[in-house]
């Protein structure tokens, strides 16, 4: 088995940006931490385009510069399209001080340099090990399996699990729980000839609106290729072929926006994936937090997944930080309520996003609009800015402001 000692402070399930971030924290600070990563990367995930509030949560983690050297694209913005109409965000201009770029980045990319940076600092990654079983009726003890099917005992005076879509602890502890997030598909792939306009908009991420009731990203990289995907409820693909392929050539034929595409080629074979969306009972217990998508996953049109899991893995990081320390902590409080109020922007967004009034508020605001920068500053992921009315009474004022634009 790889070298995974029998105990240590800390215990990571996953290596992902969650995982990693974690793990960095966590030694940073002086404790011994140890990571088990299920899967061997790099390994393909879509996430791909990333948010401002994503560029000071690796800073915390001393993981910016290791990112920064990769060269990825520089995304200053976000540009939404339906038909004829366009609303063009630019992250310099914002309700909340912060970041006015990001990156667009491949994930197996990304995900496999933070992984790197950490493991060169000497923490130990055990890759392709995942955990069978948790116990945490004392202290907190994991049995690790290998692909061999030989097994590993793991005590830990604390566990986070940053496992993902695997999802480790909620299956281990009966912690799943049905999002209340309406069933929808994801189709989606990477191109190689896109042909990229230059100008303001050939970086940014482009969110096309379509007639189906479907909506569509392209995310442009800086090795050349193109992530191109289209999203919606189910009954949206009802007019589009079921094979993948097939289905993104439909969508691209049927849209005047996507004419950058037409002449590519598939680089990555096209896949579908259903019912993403999923919750948890709780997000703590005795001796454990969940973090990134072990979480809960709300839907990708915002970009908010990997800033949610920088986000709760620093968070709870610092708060396992604290308790290691003696201090007394609320996890409730101190985590749980901090991530949900996050969390609950976001969720406001991506409702109103598919039900119209979020779409009808953004093809009606003027250029220099304040609600357009107080709206930017979510989509850049400062949803914690209580100062921004549009995180502070988030429902409220996303209501409120598309019974105007009507």
């Amino acid at each position: 088995m790889t070298a995974l000692p029998s105990s240590c402070d800390v215990l990571v399930i996953g290596a992902g940006p969650a995982g990693s971030s974690a793990a960095a924290l966590l030694h940073k600070a002086g404790f011994s931490v140890a990571v088990v990563e299920k899967q061997k990367f790099p390994r393909f995930v879509i996430g791909e385009s990333l948010l401002p509030r994503v560029m000071d949560l690796l800073g915390e983690a001393d993981l910016l510069e290791a990112a920064s050297a990769r060269g990825y694209i520089v995304k200053r913005g976000a540009l939404f399209l339906r038909k004829e109409e366009r609303c063009d965000f630019s992250f310099a201009d914002q309700f909340t001080p912060g970041w006015d770029h990001t990156w667009q980045v491949p994930r197996a990319d990304f995900d496999q340099t933070l992984a790197s940076a950490v493991e060169a600092r000497g923490v130990p990654f055990a890759w392709e090990h995942e955990v069978v079983a948790a116990d945490f009726s004392g202290a907190p003890t994991c049995t690790v399996a290998d692909l061999s099917g030989a097994k590993q005992t793991v005590r830990s005076r604390f566990v986070i699990d940053a496992s993902g879509y695997g999802r480790a602890l909620p299956r281990l502890l009966d912690l799943d729980l049905p999002s209340n997030f309406p069933p929808r598909k994801a189709v989606f792939a990477h191109l190689r000839g896109d042909h990229r306009k230059p100008g303001p908009d050939e970086n940014r991420i482009w969110i096309v609106c379509l007639a189906s009731g479907a909506w569509a990203w392209i995310i442009p990289f800086s090795n050349g290729l193109t992530s191109f995907g289209v999203v919606g409820p189910l009954e949206a693909f009802a007019g589009y072929p079921q094979e993948p392929a097939a289905c993104l050539r439909a969508v691209m034929a049927g849209d005047p926006n996507f004419e950058r595409l037409r002449h590519t080629e598939f680089a990555l074979e096209p896949r579908s994936l259903g019912g993403y969306a999923c919750s948890v009972k709780r997000l703590h217990g005795p001796g454990f937090a969940l973090v990134g998508n072990a979480t809960e996953f709300l839907d990708p049109v915002f970009s908010s997944g990997v800033t949610l899991a920088l986000e709760s893995a620093n968070r709870a990081a610092k708060t396992v930080i604290r308790q290691l320390r003696g201090e007394t902590v609320d996890w409730e409080q101190d985590y749980a309520a901090y991530m949900r109020r996050g969390i609950n922007v976001f969720r406001t967004f991506g409702t109103t996003w598919y039900d119209g009034s979020l779409p009808r508020i953004l093809f009606s605001l003027a250029p220099a609009d304040s609600v357009k920068r107080m709206m930017c500053s979510v989509l850049a992921g400062y949803v914690w800015d209580l100062d921004n009315p549009f995180v502070r009474e988030h429902e409220r004022k996303v209501a409120q402001v598309a019974r105007l634009s009507s």
